[in-house]
C-alpha cells in the first residue's frame, strides 16, 4: 500500500515532529513511527514529552499533550535515500504554508535528512537552529528509525531530552486548538 499518511495536527502545538517521509508500515497501517524497530514513541516517553509510551495504533493521543506528526514528504518509501531531491523542493511551499497555519511553536526535524532537503542546508547541527520556519523555531533531532545505528536509545533520548527542556521552559502562551487530519 502507498497511501499518504496523514498528519496528526492541530493549530498552536508546542511541538510539530517531522518525519523525513512515512515508512512502508506506516503507511499501510495508517500509523506514525509503526516500524517494530522505529523507537520514536518509547523516545518521547523517556524524554519526558508523554507521561506513558504512546502505542503506534493510538497516535492520535499525542495531541491531547500538544504534539503533533507529519513529514515532509509524503510518499512512503521502504528507506529514506529512495526519495529524490526534486521531492523535497516539490514539498517546500506546502510544507512551509503548513507551519503558517497551524503555528507550533517548535518544528522538530527527526534526522539531518528532513530539514537539508527542505533547506537546501548541507551544514546542519543537531539541536536549535538559527533560523526560524513561519515563525517556528527549528530543532534538528536524530532520527529514531531503527535503521538509524548511530544512536543507541539512551543517545536519542537525551538528545530529544534537551528539546523537552526547551519546550517546558518557556511558558506556552494559549493551548492548541483544532486538531486536523490532514
Amino acid at each position: 500500500m502507498t497511501d499518504e499518511l496523514p498528519d496528526i495536527i492541530a493549530t498552536r502545538l508546542k511541538v510539530l515532529f517531522c518525519g523525513i517521509n512515512p515508512g512502508m508500515t506506516a503507511a499501510a497501517t495508517g500509523h506514525h513511527f509503526a516500524g517494530r524497530n522505529n523507537r520514536f514513541w518509547r523516545v518521547i516517553h523517556l524524554a519526558g514529552f508523554t507521561p506513558e509510551e504512546i502505542s503506534p495504533q493510538k497516535d492520535h493521543s499525542i495531541l491531547k499533550y500538544g504534539y503533533g506528526l507529519t513529514s515532509v514528504v509524503k510518499r512512503p518509501t521502504a528507506r529514506a535515500d529512495q526519495l529524490s531531491p526534486e521531492e523535497f523542493i516539490s514539498a517546500a511551499a506546502e510544507f512551509e504554508q503548513k507551519i503558517a497555519r497551524h503555528a507550533p511553536r517548535f518544528v522538530a526535524f527527526l534526522g539531518k535528512a528532513a530539514y537539508s532537503g527542505l533547506s537546501r542546508q548541507r551544514d546542519i547541527t543537531w539541536g536549535l537552529q538559527p533560523v526560524s520556519m513561519q515563525g517556528a523555531a527549528i530543532w534538528v533531532l536524530p532520527n529514531p528509525s531503527g535503521r538509524n545505528r548511530a544512536f543507541t536509545l539512551d543517545g536519542l533520548v537525551e538528545a530529544y531530552r534537551q528539546l523537552y527542556l526547551e519546550v517546558v521552559a518557556i511558558p506556552h502562551s494559549g493551548d492548541f486548538v483544532k486538531p486536523v487530519t490532514l
